[in-house]
């Protein structure tokens, strides 16, 4: 027989009732007298309890003192004995935490699982609701009925876009170019001549209003700047609820997108409208030639008409892709979305049925219609290229190779010229309508984050990569 503790022959012998294990006596009652249980079975256990069993005894000499070398062998068999006590519960406590670990993993491994499956789920119904036609947000201050995608505009505001395409599509081709206005050789001995302090730190969008002192920047996360370019100073900050992803100016009025979906409208510094027409993202803003309809595009696939005079939602319509940029044709029938997937889709604004779809290698990130209606500006993302596409054709006629990364592009008044801004640089190329032709009339090394241009073309403003902003004109 052997002690199921200490693995040797006990002197005393006893057995267990609970797991019928024999153990040295004196062993198992330590053992008891700390933990009060059967170290095998983990049942309660007390003294009483053992059976002690009839075995030959063998006289022990009697005690000797501790200074003799039995005494010693004495105190190591004491010492023994607490040394196979302790090694005995170090490895019970080992068996009882591999135990819990392995129902820890399990538990760890079961929790990703739902986690995985909840995302996948929640993906899913954010796909969906992209692609729902009835939308429960309120249309205008009424609040109360349901907006159901629409594919016209209301009476009132078509008789309005149907005025404002017939006063300008008779004149806008044969249109003069104004008195005054920037000729080729001018812009091409443009220089910089002013620099702000880096006031706009990671800003992304400019906007300059019609007189070209007035420019929306984004100041800080959530705060769009109207920056006087002739008192070179902020004169109003206007606050959002999010990081600001698009800017422009509505005649005396700001307009501003965030990521958080909302489109705010302010003017004088004070808010006078919020939208939040977009379940995601809204992440580009285009202005009517009416000057009071506005329309933004966002990640949930749709684009939203807005009514300035009235403060409401017009109509909201959903396509097959998140859309990243907006622009109405000049006489204001058309609406240019560039998306995701790479395509830029042609909306007739009467109907908000799709006229036709323009093939991109990229997500398109800048859309830009010449002031002459003819052609359609494009930039997708991290692309060198702009692509130029004849609206009459539906073709894409030419690719500008600027030889750096275009972020932001700008058609002047007239349609000769198109403005483009880089992180390497900025440059304007002309159309020359005589011979049919492309040149680069200017190319400078200004980094720039965005683009546009001061009034009568007579200066370019810049929003550089440090976040201050760049005028070039003629020195």
């Amino acid at each position: 027989m052997l002690c199921a503790i200490s693995g040797e022959a006990p002197a005393v012998p006893v057995v267990s009732p609970k797991s019928g294990s024999v153990f040295e006596k004196r062993l198992i009652e330590a053992y008891i007298s700390e933990h009060g249980k059967d170290p095998v079975t983990g049942e309660e256990l007390s003294p009483d309890d053992l059976i002690e069993v009839k075995a030959q005894r063998v006289v022990r000499p009697r005690p000797p003192t501790l200074t003799s070398i039995p005494s010693l062998l004495s105190v190591f068999q004491e010492e023994w004995d607490a040394l196979a006590l302790e090694t005995y519960t170090l490895r019970q406590t080992l068996a009882q935490t591999r135990q819990e670990l392995s129902t820890a993993l399990y538990q760890h491994d079961a929790a990703v699982r739902v986690i995985a499956r909840l995302t996948k789920e929640r993906d899913e119904a954010r796909d969906a609701l992209s692609k729902v036609t009835v939308g429960a947000r309120a249309v205008g201050a009424a609040g109360d009925a349901m907006q159901v995608d629409s594919t016209g505009l209301p009476e009132e505001v078509l008789t309005r876009v149907e005025s404002t395409q017939a006063s300008l599509s008779k004149t806008r081709r044969k249109r003069p170019i104004p008195e005054g206005w920037a000729t080729s050789e001018a812009i091409s001995a443009y220089k910089p001549v002013e620099n702000t302090d880096p006031v706009f730190p990671g800003g992304k969008t400019l906007s300059v209003d019609s007189s070209g002192d007035s420019a929306l920047v984004e100041t800080a996360e959530g705060v769009v700047g109207v920056f006087s370019l002739s008192q070179k100073q902020v004169v109003h900050s206007l606050q959002t609820n999010g990081p600001v992803t698009y800017a422009i100016w509505a005649g005396g009025k700001a307009v501003v997108a965030s990521v958080t979906g909302s489109v705010r409208v302010f003017e004088g510094g004070q808010e006078v409208a919020n939208f939040n027409s977009h379940a995601g993202a809204a992440t580009g803003l285009a202005l009517h030639a009416t000057g009071d309809i506005v329309a933004s595009v966002g990640a949930d696939k749709s684009y939203v008409l807005y009514d300035l005079t009235t403060n409401a939602v017009i109509t909201q319509n959903f396509s097959d892709a998140s859309l990243l940029s907006v622009q109405f044709h000049p006489d204001g029938h058309l609406l240019a979305a560039g998306g995701a997937d790479g395509r830029i889709k042609i909306y007739d604004l009467k109907t908000g049925a799709v006229a036709a779809n323009y093939d991109l290698t990229g997500p398109v990130k800048r859309v830009f219609f010449s002031e002459n209606g003819t052609f359609l500006a494009a930039v997708t993302e991290n692309s060198t290229m702009v692509s130029i596409w004849d609206l009459r054709s539906s073709k894409e006629i030419k690719v500008l190779e600027t030889g750096g990364q275009v972020d932001s592009i700008h058609w002047d008044y007239t349609g000769q010229f198109l403005l483009t801004g880089g992180p390497s640089g900025l440059t304007v190329q002309q159309y020359s309508k005589s011979s049919k032709a492309w040149s680069e009339t200017l190319r400078s090394a200004v980094p720039a984050v965005a683009v546009a241009w001061g009034s009568a073309a007579k200066s370019i403003v810049a929003l550089n990569t440090e976040g201050g902003l760049t005028v070039l004109t003629a020195q």
